[in-house]
């Protein structure tokens, strides 16, 4: 690999792939009738977040108040989903504040997280629609059987402020009839009490070839197949040559013939395994694993000579992209080996 003129670690996204992905997974969507609501943590970028808006979606998912702040000064968002109970008079009053600025939607998956919306927004000009979140069966958040479903859908649509808009998962994977069956069942015992049952909400990049075989979701929240990484690669999802996301590290010791160390650690690289062995793959270097991280190291084993030397430059498909998208101030955006432009990562550290 030719050395690129970039101080490292560094984190590389080809503008090229990333909107491939993104026009692919969109024209699925267009195909299947199903609505594409992209959730930002995995790039943070608003340009991305226009882009995805551009080619279709219908607004954007993000997971916390400060989040959706950043990206809503960032860029034209006009529509947002965040998809974590808000909790605490402080974080309210920001959601409130933001209400007044876009078209916003929250979740809640207890009555504790109900009253406190139902507080802050008692007197506001529109009411706030909430989705209860339900656990389908990848035992996060949500409630859990549809009975409880109806209770606080219920709850929320008498509580002042507040307006009961539907349902949403986050479901296991490969476990989509499971999943239909769980989320009919709540929209029955939903309409039985005489309220409407206006969004189903799904998502998962695991799945997201199979999204149309769940046909009860009425939109798709999707995040990591912008950039796409090395667990979806393994998981079949997508190909190495999908990946848009890289990490472009200096290897600073050679110590052994079939050892070597990289100047990007835990604090970059991050120690996200998700069932795989090392810490992601080094491209062009199949016989290479990063066995170990340290905050600033990364250490580079083969059983095998491993055939770097000190100086050269490595791009590494991490594991799990979404994190390493917080992980540095800046990404350098490319097209292909060519250096576009630097992007600072609007939305970092923005978890709260």
């Amino acid at each position: 690999m030719t050395a690129l003129p970039i101080d490292t670690p560094a984190v590389l996204v080809d503008l090229d792939i990333a909107e491939k992905n993104i026009r692919d997974f969109q024209l699925y969507c267009d195909q299947h009738n199903l609505r594409l609501r992209p959730h930002i943590k995995t790039h943070k970028l608003p340009a991305l977040a226009e882009y995805q808006l551009g080619q279709g979606a219908i607004g954007i998912t993000c997971q916390k108040v400060s989040e959706a702040e950043a990206m809503v000064e960032g860029g034209e968002m006009k529509d947002i989903l965040i998809t974590y109970n808000v909790i605490g008079a402080e974080k309210i009053a920001r959601l409130r504040a933001l209400s007044t600025r876009v078209n916003l939607s929250v979740v809640a998956d207890s009555a504790r997280v109900i009253l406190g919306l139902s507080a802050g927004f008692a007197d506001a000009e529109h009411p706030l629609p909430v989705l209860i979140e339900c656990n389908t069966g990848a035992d996060r958040c949500g409630v859990s059987t549809p009975e409880q479903a109806a209770d606080l859908a219920q709850m929320v649509e008498a509580s002042p402020g507040l307006q009961f808009a539907g349902l949403m998962t986050y479901p296991p994977a490969g476990g989509a009839e499971k999943v239909s069956q769980w989320l009919s069942a709540a929209i029955e015992k939903i309409e039985d009490r005489g309220l409407k049952v206006g969004i189903i909400s799904s998502g998962g990049s695991p799945d997201m070839w199979q999204a149309h075989l769940m046909p009860v979701a009425t939109e798709y929240r999707i995040g990591t197949y912008v950039y796409n990484d090395r667990s979806l690669v393994e998981r079949g999802t997508c190909d190495v040559s999908d990946c848009a996301l890289t990490v472009l590290a200096t290897v600073v010791s050679v110590p052994s013939a079939n050892r070597a160390i990289i100047d990007a650690g835990s604090k970059v690289l991050t120690s996200d395994l998700l069932g795989l062995e090392g810490y992601g793959h080094v491209v062009g270097h199949d016989n290479i694993v990063i066995d170990q991280l340290s905050e600033e190291h990364g250490r580079l084993v083969s059983k095998q000579s491993i055939d770097l030397e000190v100086g050269q430059q490595v791009r590494i498909i991490p594991n799990h992209a979404c994190v390493v998208s917080n992980m540095l101030d800046h990404v350098i955006l490319m097209r292909g080996d060519v250096i576009d432009h630097k992007e600072q990562v609007a939305a970092r550290g923005q978890v709260w």
